[in-house]
């Protein structure tokens, strides 16, 4: 066994680097392959890494699963290449040792069999309008992983090392199946996550993760990918709070550079470990995307001699468990835990028709509320003889994984069938509780059950139940309870913290003799648990002990809070409640108070008849007040009913902050009394409220949704103050807020991230005049000089609007202005920015996004001089390394010859054409990609709570337009035989399509996926297709620039419906050609302005070739932008190595060349082609 605390162990690099330096890799870059088609070069690998300094090399295995192959069609191969990968790092490591050996040395290297996490989320669904669908199952891919570890501890493997995971689901998997395989066998397990903040992709927090899967002797935890190592230092150092094994870190080299590529040099990658290593923090390091043997070996020598991180066992106790977030039970740092208990089928009625019924989404709503109440346990039980217990258990639990804001809290599974629990096990990424098990069984049985929950990770409720039955007196109790410890601790293997009695909170004040003690007699066998079973926790089911008071909910929350208040004071841990069934001890009425503790301590036998009694009393007092409230409520007239607890002017503030309208007008007609003019209300609270609104986004306490909701009170606000406004004689006064002019530019008319910045920039106290889509230079222009603005911010998303800005920066310049201009947009960067644009005109600035536009503009209007000086440095420090760069170019124009058409496709059949059609919503959405609709919001899938449960909203709200079916999804694709030659594509007609080659790379064009003309055939299958998704009803024209048009955020959630849609269509094209096709061809939709042929006016040729009944009536921009704006353009390519060839930069040269097969005058090629230079 490796001892880590020794020294600082060295692990290799990134064997995919590697092959790609060897070029060696397979046309389809299934690297595992060359485990069996190209051994030596792997070995090769190996001992580079071997003679670099690694302790520790990772067979080139990662993918050499069954799941994973089958994505390359070789999933029969997964185990010979687990095997292969395997056995050739055991000949190098062997190798090596013995080399030292005979030079008298000793040296050991250790063989980690690499397993991935396969392409798939046991979480997630892949599928938007099936939350539940998973592409395969617990089961199937513990099968896959427990193939692949058989394989690789057959190969010779010290140990095995999951990777690269971002889904503990997953990786409970590959933990049970290494566990069968081998109990106890060393595994290294290695997170990647999805940013700086240390989620994973899923949503986990690192310290959930770790919870998830700590049940294992895990050798290692760490993180590898994702970071360069400076980033992932802070989390690293967070591990250390309560990580209880060794930590491993191997970072990318750096962050990767525009085009993807690492540019970290082999000693700031060292310097940068070397410092994460001195502060303790690591007991292995090493090197994953972008590193090679000379990062490996500069990481050795920098990290020698320095001490490992010491392995201290942390305690488990108190239990933790996890959902996203990690979730502490302490009585003596939380006070109490609260396990919600309204999704439980038999104790809500509402949540039982929700399920039976199929609205999962509705009830997904009653776990967030329990959260909101604060609950931070959610007990799902589905048993009811109507359902399916366990296909609703798996199905809900998958929604939930599916919902951040339900997803945060630690889950309960709870069923009485056993089948039901596996299933809510199997599919629960975080560290679950069951409940519950008994000895109602025997104890074989139960330890049998106690040891499966154990493999899957979660901690267990116990019944104080056997043989005998269910126990009711104290002794029975704890009989039963110190039995089933001594069983699980000492047979099954299960920790003291991971056992949660149960023993029996039974109804009280029933009238029957033999329940008074029940009560009682579970806090006195809570406090002996506590005292005599060590790291045991307590709970119970609170509803029980009040259901003879059914009906009467405030003597029943008096009962359940009272009794709460001494359970817990004996040591009950946790108990399945509903929060709002609970009062605060203290506020309790005495005399109600007197009546249930007498009844709980069953004082003397006259208790219950006092509390019945209270009971009777209290529901007579409760019906007279409701008379009186009701005939109060239906003749008063005097306003006292009102609630005066606020001002008007702090609900104004919250109702922007929480984006609600319900009292709004109330609200303003109030504050008009107490201000005395509408401009007084908008300069001072309404305007107050939005600043605050832009301070949380900025602090990123709120996010972009709930900031478009803000803004849309603040419009309803001005609305209804408007006739108020008419007559004041202060709404001329000159405003003191900075003004912005901001508009999407000529021939472009895309505007979502235009509008966003916009209503941004609104909340950070910005006077914003928002001129629309497609504005020419001069309007833009004009306005500014109009209203005298102090910020001009243009947006762009395709490549022409590059030559619009060009031309709006050459006009400033030539007009003497000094108006800073701001650009932002999908085309946009730093780098074109600082190379492009700044040498045009001096005051042009890159906003990455709303929020950056936001500081950049306050920065700019707080101190000018010093903003633009750092500005300028800045740019020039990027065109400096630009300049500094080799020329793109590595081979003359002339040697730019089309590669050789190796594989005959001209037997593949010419798909049908599908003349322009209407596709039903529920064709296309299975595919309709959710994060896709956030993105276009600037959101991030898999937010903390705030921001997740206004995705909830935001969702709900898209739901809604996707419900009112208010567009048409639209189609066409035709296809034809075509042939190429000199770079060029010829169809029908000898119609002619030119197209552009790399001239760098592997110096391909889209042509080489067409027949050569020179092969002498017919040729072979090219296609064209558009897509748009328009309104059905519409006030306005299509591609109307008004911002009335575009910026509510009705309209706004509509218009990202619409993108997202024309998406799922395209992906629904996919599957439709795919499907049609023979194996092994593959199918790629290049559009028209992208990177594999980066000319916009291609689409009219496209559209030319889809004409007459092919046509989808969509309109040009004089720039080539589509309307309506929900629109896809693009060639359809038919081949087995087809791929998207990346073309972002060409020389003078071919840029001559094109534009002459293109009949572009110099103007024209400027315009469309000039940012390829």
């Amino acid at each position: 066994m490796i001892l880590l605390e020794d020294k600082i162990y060295i692990l290799d690099g990134a064997m995919g680097t590697m092959i790609q330096k060897f070029g060696v890799g397979e046309a389809d870059n299934n690297n595992e392959r060359l485990n069996l088609t190209r051994p030596e070069a792997i070995k090769k690998i190996h001992k580079e890494y071997i003679a670099a300094g690694a302790d520790i090399i990772e067979s080139n295995t990662f993918s050499a699963n069954a799941i994973s192959q089958a994505e390359y069609g070789c999933p029969d191969l997964a185990p010979q290449m687990a095997y292969e990968g395997a056995r050739i790092a055991r000949e190098a490591a062997d190798e090596a040792a013995a080399i030292a050996a005979e030079i008298g040395l000793t040296r050991k290297v250790w063989v980690a069999g690499s397993m991935g996490p396969t392409s798939k989320s046991l979480s997630l669904s892949p599928d938007a309008s099936d939350p539940a669908f998973r592409p395969y199952s617990f089961d199937q891919m513990y099968e896959a992983y427990r193939e692949q570890a058989e394989a690789l501890i057959r190969g010779g493997v010290d140990m095995i090392i999951i990777e690269t995971c971002f889904d503990a689901l997953n990786t409970k998997a590959a933990l049970s199946a290494i566990s069968d395989c081998h109990a106890d066998f060393p595994v290294i397990v290695s997170v990647s996550v999805s940013d700086r903040s240390g989620r994973t992709l899923t949503g986990q927090t690192l310290e959930a993760f770790y919870t998830s899967v700590r049940h294992y002797p895990i050798l290692a935890f760490g993180l590898n990918c994702s970071l360069g190592a400076a980033d992932m230092t802070p989390l690293v150092e967070d591990m250390g709070r309560w990580c209880g094994s060794a930590v491993s870190c191997y970072p990318n080299a750096g962050l990767p550079n525009e085009m993807g590529g690492y540019d970290q040099t082999p000693e700031e990658m060292a310097q940068q470990v070397k410092e994460m290593a001195s502060r303790g923090l690591v007991n292995i390091v090493g090197g994953c995307c972008g590193t090679t043997p000379d990062h490996i070996r500069a990481i050795a020598s920098a990290v020698k001699g320095i001490k490992p991180r010491p392995i201290t066992i942390v305690s488990a106790k108190p239990l933790i468990v996890s959902g996203l977030d990690a979730v502490t039970v302490d009585v003596k740092l939380n006070n109490f835990t609260n396990v919600g208990e309204r999704t439980n089928v038999a104790g809500s009625r509402k949540f039982a028709r929700l399920i039976a019924e199929g609205k999962y989404d509705e009830a997904l709503q009653i776990a967030a509320k329990q959260i909101e109440d604060g609950a931070t346990v959610i007990d799902i039980n589905m048993d009811d003889a109507m359902l399916d217990s366990t296909r609703e258990m798996e199905r809900f639990v998958r929604y939930i994984s599916n919902d951040p804001a339900v997803a945060k809290a630690a889950l309960m599974i709870d069923s009485s069938h056993w089948e039901t629990i596996l299933a809510g096990l199997k599919n629960t990424q975080g560290k679950c509780i069951v409940n519950s098990i008994s000895l109602k069984e025997g104890p074989d049985e139960f330890v049998r059950k106690a040891r499966v929950i154990k493999s899957l990770g979660a901690a267990m409720v116990v019944m104080a139940f056997d043989e005998e039955g269910q126990a009711t007196t104290y002794k029975r109790k704890i009989a039963i309870c110190e039995r089933a410890y001594r069983l699980l601790t000492q047979e099954a293997g299960v920790a003291p913290e991971d056992i949660i009695f149960d023993v029996n909170i039974l109804s009280i004040g029933t009238g029957i003799d033999e329940h008074a003690k029940y009560a009682v007699d579970f806090i006195e066998a809570v406090r002996w648990i506590k005292a005599n079973l060590p790291g045991a926790l307590t709970s119970g089911g609170v509803s029980n002990l009040s259901f003879a008071f059914r009906g009467n909910n405030a003597v029943r929350e008096a009962m359940h809070s009272a009794f709460l208040y001494h359970a817990i004071k004996a040591g009950l841990d946790m108990a399945i409640v509903n929060p709002s069934m609970l009062q605060i001890y203290d506020e309790i009425e005495p005399e109600l108070l007197r009546c249930v503790e007498d009844v709980i301590f069953d004082t003397d036998p006259h208790a219950t008849e006092r509390l019945i009694d209270k009971a009777s009393r209290m529901k007579d007092e409760a019906a007279g007040k409701s008379e009186n409230h009701h005939e109060h409520h239906h003749h008063c007239s005097c306003g006292c009913c009102h609630d005066h607890s606020d001002t008007a002017t702090s609900r104004l503030n919250t109702a922007l902050i929480k984006g609600r309208t319900e009292t709004l007008k109330q609200d303003l007609e109030e504050a008009i009394k107490e201000y005395g003019s509408a401009v007084r209300i908008i300069e001072g609270p309404l305007m107050e409220g939005m600043e605050a609104v832009g301070k949380l986004f900025g602090e990123g306490k709120m996010f972009l949704p709930q900031v478009v909701k803000s803004a849309k009170v603040m419009r309803d606000a001005v609305e209804i103050l408007q006739p108020y406004m008419d007559t004041d004689s202060t709404v001329s006064e000159k405003s003191a807020r900075p003004k912005i002019v901001i508009a999407t530019v000529k021939g472009d008319v895309h505007d979502i991230g235009k509008n966003i910045t916009g209503i941004v920039l609104t909340c950070n106290g910005f006077d914003i005049h928002d001129l629309g889509v497609m504005v020419d230079k001069e309007t833009i222009l004009s306005e500014a000089d109009r209203i005298g603005a102090d910020i001009i911010a243009v947006s762009g998303l395709i490549t022409p609007s590059l030559y619009q800005m060009e031309e709006l920066c050459r006009e400033m310049k030539s007009r003497g202005m000094h108006t800073p201009l701001f650009i932002g947009g999908a085309t946009t960067s730093a780098l074109h920015t600082a190379v492009k644009l700044a040498p045009l005109y001096d005051h042009v600035f890159y906003g990455a996004d709303a929020s950056a536009a936001a500081v950049l503009a306050n920065r700019c209007i707080l101190d000018r001089e010093a903003f633009e000086a750092e500005q300028h440095a800045e740019q020039e420090r990027l065109r400096a390394i630009y300049n500094d760069k080799d020329s793109v170019t590595d081979r003359s124009h002339e040697d730019m010859k089309q590669v050789p058409f190796h594989n005959d496709t001209t037997a593949i059949p010419c798909p049908a054409d599908i003349a322009a059609m209407e596709l039903k919503t529920e064709e296309v959405m299975p595919y309709f990609d959710w994060r896709m609709f956030y993105a276009i919001w600037g959101v991030k899938y898999g937010s903390s709570s705030p921001e997740a449960m206004e995705l909830m909203q935001l969702r709900q709200d898209a739901e809604d337009e996707l419900a009112l079916g208010n567009f048409r999804i639209m189609l066409s694709a035709r296809f034809f035989m075509g042939v190429s030659e000199n770079n060029c594509i010829k169809v029908k007609d000898n119609f002619i399509m030119p197209f552009m080659r790399q001239e760098n790379g592997q110096g391909q064009s889209l042509c080489d996926f067409v027949a050569p003309a020179s092969a002498g055939t017919k040729g072979s299958p090219f296609g064209a297709f558009t897509i748009c998704v328009r309104p059905r009803n519409n006030a306005h024209e299509e591609g109307c620039c008004c911002p009335a048009c575009s910026n509510k955020y009705e309209d706004m959630v509509a218009k990202a419906v619409r993108l997202t849609m024309a998406e799922a269509a395209s992906k629904w094209l996919d599957n439709k050609l795919i499907s049609s096709l023979p194996d092994g061809i593959k199918v790629i939709k290049p559009a028209a302005g992208y990177s594999s042929c980066p000319d916009h006016t291609l689409k009219r040729d496209i559209m030319m070739l889809l004409s007459g009944e092919y046509d989808l009536g969509i309109k040009l921009t004089e720039s080539f932008a589509m309307i309506p704006e929900a629109s896809i353009c693009g060639m359809i390519f038919m081949h087995p190595e087809a791929r998207y060839p990346e073309i972002r930069r060409i020389s003078r040269e071919q840029y001559e060349d094109y534009s002459a097969r293109r009949s572009m005058d110099d103007e024209t090629a400027r315009r469309f082609l000039g940012h390829l230079l």
